[in-house]
């Protein structure tokens, strides 16, 4: 392995952003990055990568690389795979965040994501194959190598947010933390297969773009004091799904070792003929055929986007294709990653920064008005039996709180079972562990409970870069303890277990062990298995 060289002249960190964002809500949310001071940065770290040299910055004993470029412009490469970039000669500056991919206005999670967000943002641009590096000191000892898809179900989002700053966790495990840019919406997923040959594989770009950032992993993180073949992918609500899509892709075999997923389990993809029939509504607003398509990749990016306002479903995802043949979890674990061990969980309340974020009046219902909200989100339920089941098993819960439990409870919660259940259940494969966030926000009064997102701070160790969803005090720090203490372990052995939480046994469909984070963290079996079944949809 080829060390990191050091220069005499101090490097000078410019100030970056990005936009971090979670599913569902679409709502992409970022941070502005701080410049250090002088005694923050003191040499100048230059690494030699597969493509060229990149010099980087220290920052409190961890050495950071940011913007490092794994691919080539994915507008020499529209809807197409992406391409490995021409190498240079000269040392390119890793100073900074670079460009995140071209994406909608998104909101701020009521608030809760204030401490996160960019001024100004970041630029975007097709250009966005970039990724960021935080080490510690490189020597010969191959690390674990952490690997983050961020958020923002696959639309908006950058792996560039202040909340997924690699330094503390680096510097707390001893590990190399990696986050990625790739390409998102429309540019990422929108499935033009029936247009064209060059487009056989357009409805799954962006997971391409990852995979890419992978292999780059591959062959050059051993120069950053990584280990290659001791590589964990994780990612939070859009990022969690990423890594389910990862996790059924052949091309992603042998590029991880070990898989989190946090809020964000995905068990199916969009059918092509589904994805299909809304790439041909946006094809038609641009005044395009399939005797003119080849015209679509010289449109601008901005018409391109109008084209799509309105268009359901329009690159909302990964759809079944030429690179994703198959379900990531239906109709059960995909093959691919039977030895992959995988860590899964949620939040009590994720929908408090979700759909309490863009509809504030959900926490004055009172439980004469609830379940007229649960009718509208839960339709053909038994609502009366869903509020008495939740107020009789929860003799303190508050209306609002009802609500977003219960909803919860129906979708992160019992598809994180689904998918827990049929990889547990996979013949021969390697062990799965459940967990769940049940620790209780102080900022807003405590009003927002357990919200989607709150995790990140935790398992970053984070949580004074996440101020405005967490708060900073002791108690928000030893949540963030055992949940950066169980994801290190978990990178390093594929077995989270460590000193910070109870004994922790593998998950089973028969007897469904999960770990609660709380102040005081303890197992649980099977938790709010009736509030699941009552707020399933009939016949699932």
């Amino acid at each position: 392995m080829e060390s990191i060289k050091f220069g005499s002249r101090r490097a000078v960190l410019k100030a970056g952003v990005a936009i971090m964002a979670f599913a569902g809500a679409g709502a992409a949310l970022a941070a502005c990055e701080e410049k250090p001071t002088a005694s923050a940065v003191s040499v100048d770290p230059i690494v030699e990568t597969k493509h060229g040299k990149v010099k980087g910055f220290v920052e409190d004993g961890v050495t950071v690389f940011k913007g490092v470029r794994y691919g080539a412009d994915t507008a020499t490469t529209r809807f197409q795979p992406p391409k490995a970039p021409e190498a240079w000669t000269d040392t390119k500056d890793a100073l900074a965040y670079a460009n995140s991919a071209p994406q909608p206005p998104s909101g701020n999670g009521g608030g809760l994501f204030a401490s996160w967000r960019p001024d100004p943002p970041l630029p975007t641009s097709e250009d966005c194959l970039f990724l960021n590096v935080w080490t510690p000191a490189t020597d010969d000892k191959k690390r674990p190598v952490m690997v983050w898809f961020h958020g923002g179900g696959f639309a908006t989002g950058s792996g560039s947010s202040y909340a997924y700053d690699g330094v503390r966790l680096a510097k707390r495990g001893d590990v190399v933390v990696v986050t990625t840019n790739h390409r998102l919406n429309l540019f990422g997923y929108l499935n033009l297969s029936s247009y064209g040959e060059q487009f056989a594989d357009s409805g799954a770009v962006g997971a391409l773009d990852m995979i890419q950032s992978l292999e780059w992993v591959r062959d050059n993180i051993e120069k950053f004091g990584g280990d290659p073949n001791k590589v964990l992918i994780f990612g939070e609500s859009g990022g969690g799904s990423k890594v389910c899509t990862l996790m059924a892709m052949d091309k992603a075999k042998g590029l991880f070792h070990r898989a989190v997923v946090q809020s964000g389990p995905r068990i199916r993809h969009q059918e092509t003929a589904a994805a299909g029939k809304a790439t041909d509504e946006v094809v038609k607003k641009l005044g395009l055929a399939k005797e003119t398509i080849a015209d679509i990749l010289a449109k601008p990016v901005a018409d391109i986007q109008a084209a799509a306002e309105g268009v359901a479903g329009a690159g909302a995802g990964p759809s079944i294709g030429l690179s994703t043949p198959r379900h990531p979890f239906e109709p059960d674990a995909a093959p691919q990653s039977n030895d992959v061990p995988l860590l899964i969980g949620c939040n009590r309340t994720e929908g408090t920064s979700l759909e309490g974020g863009t509809n504030p009046a959900l926490f004055d219902v009172t439980f004469d008005t609830v379940g007229k909200e649960l009718q509208r989100a839960l339709p053909g339920r038994d609502v009366k039996k869903i509020i008495d089941v939740y107020r009789k098993n929860h003799p303190d819960i508050e209306a609002p709180e009802l609500y977003f439990m219960a909803t919860a409870d129906n979708q992160f919660f019992r598809n994180s079972v689904t998918l827990a259940d049929r990889k547990s259940a996979a013949p021969g494969g390697a062990p799965v562990f459940f967990y769940h966030l049940d620790w209780k926000t102080p900022v807003m009064e405590g009003k927002r409970y357990v919200p989607h997102a709150l995790d990140i701070g935790m398992a970053f160790d984070n949580i004074a870069k996440s101020e405005s969803m967490s708060g900073t005090g002791p108690e928000a720090q030893a949540i963030a303890d055992q949940m950066s203490e169980s994801w290190l372990a978990f990178a390093r052995n594929g077995d989270p277990r460590n000193d910070k939480v109870p004994e922790w046994p593998n998950y089973t469909a028969a007897y469904r062990h999960m770990m609660v984070f709380r102040s005081t963290p303890g197992l649980e079996i099977d938790i709010r298995a009736q509030e699941r079944a009552i707020t399933a949809a009939p016949g699932t």
